[in-house]
């Protein structure tokens, strides 16, 4: 008896809503619902390609300063190599050194070319190594 109850029960909402015109709340949102979606949307989307440009600027520029950086340590690196390769020739050592490489003598001294110092050094190490 109680299943017959439930049943007619069933029966009798479903009944009821169809022929009663009561409308049952729709599913789909509103036109209204879906248009603010959108404008939401478009909006988010507005703002995102407004922050794009200036962040992807951002970006360039920091990675620009960053190699600028790196080429300034590069430069001033060298710069101090420089300076201590000048502070080392202005020695009178070095000088001394420079200008014999280069051929002079000092007053009084004599200078002597000796050529085949190589052809020598070589003749010599193989002997050496006959041994």
């Amino acid at each position: 008896m109680l299943r017959r109850v439930s049943t007619e029960l069933g029966r009798t909402r479903s009944a009821l809503s169809e022929t009663s015109g009561v409308a049952r709340p729709s599913r789909r949102p509103s036109a209204v619902t879906i248009a603010r979606r959108w404008l939401a949307v478009i909006g988010i989307g507005l703002l995102a390609y407004a922050y794009y440009h200036p962040l992807r600027s951002w970006i360039e520029t920091r990675q620009e300063l960053s190699s600028r950086r790196s080429e300034v340590a590069r430069l001033s690196a060298d710069r101090r190599a420089l300076q201590q390769r000048l502070q080392a020739s202005t020695s009178l050592d070095a000088l001394t050194r420079e200008a014999r490489r280069l051929g002079f003598v000092r007053p009084g001294e004599h200078l002597f070319i000796v050529k085949g110092i190589d052809a020598w050094k070589k003749a010599h190490t193989l002997v050496g190594d006959g041994k």
